[in-house]
């Protein structure tokens, strides 16, 4: 689909962001049930996902919640498992900073794993898409994602415990999160913070309330970045 208006991009957008239907609606439905089973009513689970619309985030919460961790635990961990959103803005910023408030004020609520893979590829492969194009995008791109993480969180919520373990909607958490990481796997620094985080997630999966994924990612961004810097080294050495 060619994209010559920020119309045909918004629906270029949502074109290519339908496919994460099929492990949104687990996805959701998922944290719908988990939420309720931990305690919370629908409308507090429904609030859950409007206010924080970050699926690792939440279901990090909703863990340590059951955990009975300590308030500043559960708080500090879901904002750790969210400060990839900072990243991702900052690699947003150069293609979309230029449109009026509103519509980044909108896009930073709406910046999600998927909305924000999907829209840097396009980016990436059309340079010359203007502002208005690239937030039509943008906004197609997450069109659909957000709209069904809300219903089916809340279908989830009225389902409670009548679905049975059989569905193992849990499926849904791994497959999403690999399918959106693994066209990111670019470079050679990539794939060492990958190995490095998955190794010191396993060496640290007795530290208490979770706070070993924590670390792990830590490590992983320091390993990835000391990756770069020694490969863009050699690159400048004779």
């Amino acid at each position: 689909m060619a994209i010559t208006t920020p119309k045909s991009a918004f629906f270029k957008g949502a074109l290519d962001g339908a496919p994460f239907i099929l492990v949104i609606v687990p996805f959701a439905t998922l944290f719908g049930l988990l939420a309720t089973e931990a305690g919370l009513s629908v409308f507090e689970t429904l609030t859950f996902s409007v206010v924080v619309i970050a699926g690792a985030a939440q279901f990090t919460a909703l863990q340590l919640m059951q955990e009975n961790a300590p308030t500043v635990i559960v708080l500090a961990s879901a904002l750790a498992v969210n400060l990839r959103m900072a990243m991702y803005s900052a690699s947003l910023t150069p293609w979309i900073g230029g449109a009026p408030l509103w519509q980044r004020a909108l896009a930073a609520y709406l910046t999600v794993d998927q909305s924000y893979v999907v829209s840097v590829s396009q980016f990436e492969r059309a340079p010359e898409m203007t502002v208005p194009q690239r937030m039509g995008y943008f906004f197609g791109a997450v069109f659909s994602v957000a709209p069904l993480w809300y219903l089916f969180t809340f279908l989830g919520a009225l389902l409670g415990t009548s679905v049975p373990d059989s569905w193992a909607l849990d499926f849904a958490i791994p497959i999403t999160f690999l399918a959106m990481i693994a066209p990111m796997f670019r470079t050679f620094a990539h794939v060492v913070a990958a190995f490095v985080a998955i190794i010191v997630s396993i060496a640290c999966v007795t530290v208490p309330y979770s706070l070993g994924l924590i670390i792990a990612g830590i490590c992983g961004m320091m390993a990835g970045a000391r990756t770069e810097v020694w490969l863009n080294t050699r690159k400048v050495q004779p």
